[in-house]
């Protein structure tokens, strides 16, 4: 079994041991894997991912790169190797953490013991879960409703622990020794020892990560978003030199945001509503002037076309139109009392065709579109009096829809 070196000492970022085996990391891939007689690098558990860094094996050989650490269910610790491989069993190494990625986990970690705790002497939520993401780090409360005005009162009291310095210990204890300390959270009666994290007169819980030793190395705690989810709600942090980026990133962003808008930064959400405000008065007001464009238009191609068989088949092909256009004049088309088949296209963005009919006549623009559509490509459908689709071969629509014409007006009237 090896000896986990970090239940003891998480600032320690370097250490010897030896190879017991060099194995396959598992039965699907083809990565090899170090198990040392003790390590310092932490495997992903408990929600926290896994150190990185590099074994240098006695006698001067080659360095190999630890990419991923593993625990196996029979508690293994499996050092996942990168190609090429130059490691064998018995060899004396020399480990390396990659300290940055070390010290990074360490604040996320113990901004996350110090964040539940807050939950639950505030509010009673208890944290059922806990994630450590590249970005981001979330817990899930166990509780039905959570307010901003809650999670703000947890992230100014979390961060009052942090400021206050307070220690941060280890301590080991048995199961019936852990019953009488009043844990947050007593874990499943599973072995025989418990490694304790204790934050002086704030928090005691059990916990196999690595941890800072103080409070302050822990830096800012910063909630970043709250959403509902199955089991309760998720709370998004993250902490140290974490927030210190994505502070700045955030800065950057709102700051280049005001530039744009040409207003202050903290005028940003007041500006962006009087925008919204504004495109949807300018959405409308097109609307309305496409409205009364249709309508002028369907009045002046009913009037330039000629009767045919009791009905006018109105074919226009528009290269400054749209979709949503020649469907609007579709229907103006066909709502008026002499009966009408409209064929219209658009090659404006996304090329457009649009059929319809005036009801109780005897096509079928469903089918229509799909023959257009098999000479030109691209999907479509629709019912009986109206159909549209999106062609792949915008060039050829004004004669496919020439075609279609000429056999609508040798159609007989029923």
């Amino acid at each position: 079994m090896t000896t986990r070196l970090y239940y003891h000492d998480s600032f320690l970022y370097e250490f010897n041991a030896v190879a017991l085996d060099v194995v396959s990391a598992s039965s699907s891939e083809g990565r090899q894997a170090a198990i040392l007689d003790q390590t310092a690098f932490y495997p992903t558990s408990g929600g926290q991912v896994f150190d990185t860094g590099v074994l240098m094996p006695s006698g001067g050989k080659q360095q190999v790169r630890v990419v991923e650490v593993s625990e196996r269910d029979d508690g293994t610790i499996l050092h996942i190797l990168e190609d090429p491989v130059t490691l064998d069993k018995g060899t004396h190494v020399h480990g390396t953490i990659d300290v940055e990625r070390r010290r990074d986990h360490m604040q996320q970690h113990s901004g996350q013991h110090v964040l539940s705790a807050a939950f639950v002497q505030l509010f009673n939520m208890p944290t059922v879960s806990f994630h450590m993401g590249e970005d981001y780090c979330s817990i899930d409360l166990d509780t039905k409703s959570l307010s901003p005005q809650q999670v703000e009162a947890a992230e100014k009291l979390s961060n009052e622990i942090v400021m206050e310095n307070r220690q941060v210990g280890i301590r080991f204890v048995t199961q019936d020794e852990a019953r009488e300390l009043g844990l947050r959270k007593l874990p499943p009666a599973d072995k025989d020892e418990l490694r304790l994290i204790e934050i002086y007169d704030f928090d005691l819980t059990a916990c196999g990560g690595t941890h800072v030793r103080q409070t302050g190395q822990i830096g800012s705690i910063l909630l970043r978003k709250i959403e509902k989810v199955k089991q309760g709600w998720r709370v998004e942090f993250i902490c140290g030199n974490r927030a210190i980026t994505t502070a700045r990133r955030d800065y950057a962003t709102l700051s280049e945001a005001a530039g744009l808008l040409s207003t202050h930064l903290w005028d940003v959400p007041q500006q962006i509503r009087k925008t919204q405000e504004e495109q949807r008065a300018s959405r409308k007001s097109r609307e309305q002037l496409l409205e009364e464009l249709a309508d002028l238009s369907a009045v002046r191609l009913l009037a330039e076309t000629p009767e045919s068989n009791g009905r006018k088949i109105v074919v226009r092909t528009y290269a400054d139109r749209d979709l949503p256009y020649i469907k609007l004049l579709a229907q103006r088309l066909t709502r008026q009392s002499t009966p009408v088949i409209a064929l219209l296209g658009a090659t404006q963005g996304q090329p457009a065709i649009v059929f319809a009919q005036s009801p109780r006549q005897p096509f079928d623009m469903g089918a229509l579109m799909k023959e257009a559509l098999a000479k030109l490509g691209g999907r479509g459908g629709g019912s009986k009096d109206m159909a549209q689709g999106g062609p792949q071969e915008a060039g050829k629509i004004a004669e496919v829809l020439a075609d279609l014409h000429a056999c609508l007006n040798a159609a007989k009237p029923n």
